[in-house]
C-alpha cells in the first residue's frame, strides 16, 4: 500500500526549486486589459473579434493551443505560455531566462506579434493594473471552469476579489533560490520591499471614468480579497520560518478546487489538512497526491507566493520600459550577495505590522506615504540604489556592453521626479485630457 502523503512531503515540494546560483534564471510574466478599438468596450471571448479569434492566430504563429471543454484558453510555446485572465485579460508568462536583455527581447517579439494581430482585429490592450472606464458588470467572463468556482467564493471572503479577477492587471517577476536558508531571506526582503515597488510601479489611478481617489486601484482591491491567502504572511517574519511554516500557512488557507478526470470539483472553503486526512467532504476516503497540493499552491496569493522559485506579486501592469525594469529592479536586488546584505541591513527591522499598515497606505499615496521618519520616495531611491549597484556588479551585458541597469531607467526616472505613471495620467486627465477618459486607451496602450 502507498504511503499517503505528510506535511514534510508537501513542504519537500518547495525544496525541489532549490538550485545553484549559476542556474538561476528571472521569468517574467505580464497582463494586458483589452478593448475594441471602436467602442473602447471589453473584447468578447467569442465572435469575430473575441479572444478566442487573436489566440487562434496565435496558433499560426507557432504557438500550440490549450483546449478545455473544446474553449481554446490558453497557447503553449517552449517554457512560455499565454494565458487568459477572468475577465480577458491577457498574460505572457515568459519562459525562464538568464539575463533582462533576453526577457526585453521575449518581450519586444510578443508585443510585436500580437499588435500584428489585434490591428488585423481592430482590438487593442492597455498596460495598465486597473479598468479606467467599465464597470465589472461590463466585463466577459472568460470560460474556464476554475473561474466559475472563484467567483461564486470571492464575494463570500472580501470585497474585492471579483474586481481583482476581472478588472486588474500586474507583471511579476520571478526568481530562484539556493536553499531553504536563501529562500527564507529572500522572502523577508521581498515582503518588506514589496509596498514600496507597489507604489513606484502605481499606474492605475482611475476607475469608472474617472479618478478613483487611489494611484493604484489594482493594489486596493487586494486590501479585501479573501484574507486568508493574500497580503504579507506572518509566518515569514519568525527567525525558524522555512519551508515547513509556509505549508503550515498553505495549508490553513482554503481550498478552491481539486481535479479529477480533467474536471474541477468544487472545494472552496475545504481544508486542506482534512483532505491529509482522508477527509475531504467532496472526495471523502480520498487522499491529495502532489499534483493536488501544486494546484492548491497556485491559489494562494501573497504579495510574494513561494512555488519552486519566488514570485514578486506587487506591480501594476505597464508598458514595455516597465515589464522590462521590474525583473531587473528584483535581480539587482536579490542575486547580487553584496546587494542583498545591503537590502536586508535596509528592512531587518520591520516588522510585520509596519509592513501590513505600509501596503494598506501605498495604494492612495503611493511615494508620498510616511513610513517611520522618512518617505516611501525615499526608501524607493535607496531600493533603485542597492540594485542599480548590483547590476552593475552582475555585469551581464547586451552587445553594446550595457548592463542590465539600463532597464531600470523608468523607475530612477519616477524616484527623480517624485511622479508615478499615476500621478502623471492623473495631471494630463485634469489638464490636457479635460477630463475625458476616453484619451488614456491612447495614452495606455501597449504599442
Amino acid at each position: 500500500m502507498s504511503k499517503h502523503l505528510d506535511i514534510d512531503d508537501l513542504a519537500g515540494w518547495f525544496a525541489v526549486g532549490n538550485k545553484p546560483r549559476d542556474q538561476w534564471r528571472i521569468g517574467t510574466e505580464h497582463e494586458k486589459i483589452g478593448f475594441c478599438m471602436d467602442s473602447l468596450r471589453p473584447i468578447p471571448y467569442d465572435g469575430e473579434r473575441s479572444i478566442k479569434q487573436l489566440l487562434s492566430l496565435l496558433t499560426q504563429q507557432g504557438w500550440q493551443a490549450v483546449l478545455e471543454k473544446n474553449n481554446l484558453i490558453a497557447l503553449k510555446k517552449g517554457l512560455a505560455s499565454v494565458t487568459l485572465e477572468p475577465g480577458g485579460q491577457l498574460e505572457l508568462s515568459g519562459a525562464p531566462l538568464a539575463t533582462i536583455h533576453q526577457t526585453c527581447r521575449e518581450t519586444t517579439d510578443y508585443h510585436a506579434l500580437v499588435r500584428t494581430i489585434s490591428d488585423e482585429l481592430g482590438i487593442g490592450f492597455l498596460a495598465l493594473g486597473f479598468q479606467p472606464k467599465w464597470k465589472q458588470s461590463d466585463i466577459p467572463w472568460m470560460p474556464k471552469s476554475r473561474y466559475a468556482v472563484m467567483r461564486n467564493y470571492m464575494p463570500k471572503v472580501g470585497s474585492g476579489g471579483l474586481d481583482m479577477m476581472t478588472r486588474t492587471a500586474t507583471v511579476q517577476a520571478n526568481l530562484d533560490f539556493g536553499s531553504e536558508l536563501d529562500m527564507a531571506r529572500k522572502m523577508r526582503i521581498s515582503l518588506c520591499l514589496q509596498p514600496l515597488v507597489t507604489a513606484l510601479y502605481a499606474a492605475s489611478p482611475f476607475e469608472h471614468g474617472k479618478p478613483s481617489g487611489f494611484l493604484s486601484r489594482r493594489a486596493a482591491c487586494w486590501l479585501d480579497t479573501d484574507p486568508q491567502r493574500t497580503g504579507i504572511p506572518a509566518c515569514a517574519f519568525k527567525d525558524d520560518f522555512g519551508f515547513a511554516a509556509y505549508t503550515e500557512w498553505a495549508l490553513d488557507a482554503p481550498m478552491y478546487f481539486i481535479m479529477r478526470d480533467n474536471i474541477y470539483i468544487d472545494c472552496a472553503g475545504s481544508s486542506f489538512r482534512d483532505f491529509l486526512a482522508g477527509k475531504l467532504p467532496q472526495l471523502p476516503g480520498a487522499y491529495p497526491d502532489m499534483d493536488d497540493w501544486e494546484l492548491h499552491i497556485s491559489t494562494l496569493f501573497p504579495d510574494v507566493r513561494l512555488k519552486q522559485y519566488l514570485e514578486m506579486r506587487g506591480a501594476d501592469a505597464g508598458g514595455w520600459p516597465w515589464i522590462c525594469s521590474l525583473p531587473a529592479l528584483w535581480k539587482g536586488l536579490l542575486y547580487d550577495a553584496q546587494a542583498e546584505d545591503a537590502a536586508w541591513a535596509m528592512v531587518a527591522d520591520w516588522s510585520h505590522a509596519e509592513v501590513v499598515a505600509l501596503r494598506n497606505a501605498v495604494p492612495r499615496t503611493a511615494l508620498k506615504t510616511p513610513f517611520r521618519d522618512t518617505t516611501v520616495l525615499q526608501l524607493c531611491e535607496k531600493m533603485l540604489d542597492i540594485s542599480r549597484a548590483g547590476l552593475v556588479r552582475l555585469h551581464q551585458t547586451n552587445a553594446a556592453g550595457e548592463d542590465e541597469s539600463i532597464f531600470l531607467a523608468p523607475v530612477i526616472q519616477a524616484v527623480e521626479s517624485g511622479q508615478t505613471q499615476a500621478d502623471r495620467w492623473l495631471a494630463a486627465y485634469h489638464n490636457e485630457w479635460h477630463q475625458n477618459i476616453d484619451r488614456i486607451f491612447t495614452e495606455a496602450m501597449h504599442p
